[in-house]
Formats: structure tokens, sequence, C-alpha cells
């Protein structure tokens, strides 16, 4: 049976790598050792702000809709409940994107918050 030589397999293995951390600073690009780390470590941060993100919207979208409700006179939480008992289901993504983009529609929505509250 013929000998296999690892040659071809751990050239590409090693192309692969480098072609993942293009672009880094110093040895990180070039040599595999330092390369296989960076890239596992970019990876780990990858995966863990994929989620984070989520969290940061939602957290910029909530400040964006207070900043426009209390121009109008009310807390977050105060107009959060009274879209809820007014039966208006908007999330906060567009609630953010109409305070920012419309204020003048983000008053009247306001507004039938205002009114299911009293």
């Amino acid at each position: 049976m013929a000998r296999v030589k690892r040659g071809v397999t751990s050239r590409a293995k090693h192309k692969k790598v480098l072609k993942a951390v293009k672009g880094q600073f110093g040895r990180r690009k070039n040599t595999i050792r330092v390369a296989r780390q960076a890239m596992e470590k970019a990876m780990q941060y990858a995966y863990r702000d994929r989620r984070n993100k989520k969290r940061d919207f939602k957290s910029l979208w909530i400040q964006r809709i207070n900043a426009g409700v209390r121009s109008e006179g009310l807390t977050y939480s105060k107009f959060i409940s009274g879209l809820s008992k007014s039966g208006i289901k908007l999330d906060r993504k567009i609630l953010a994107e109409i305070a920012y983009e419309n204020p003048q529609a983000f008053k009247t929505i306001v507004k039938k918050a205002q009114a299911a509250l009293n």
C-alpha cells in the first residue's frame, strides 16, 4: 500500500487559517501558530458579539423612545403600559424609528397611550 503524504491537506488547512486572519497586525497574519490562536479568539468574539448586538440595539431603541416620550411629559414605563392598554402593538425597533424620524406621528402615539392610562 502506498504511503500517504500530508503536505496537501496541511497546506490547505494553513491557507484557510491565514485567509481568515488576513489584515491582522504582526505575526498574527503570517505565522500559522499565532494565526490559529488569533483566529480562534476572533471567532469567540464574533460568536459572543452576535448575541450582544441584539442587547445593545434594544438598549438604544429604549433610550430613543424614552427621550421622545419624556419630551411629552411621560416616562418610558408608563408609555409602554399605556401602549399595551390601548392595544397598540408596535415593537421597540419601530417605535424608536418613528420617534427618531417622524416626531409628529410619535406624538400622536404618545397621546393615545396617555389617553389609555387615564
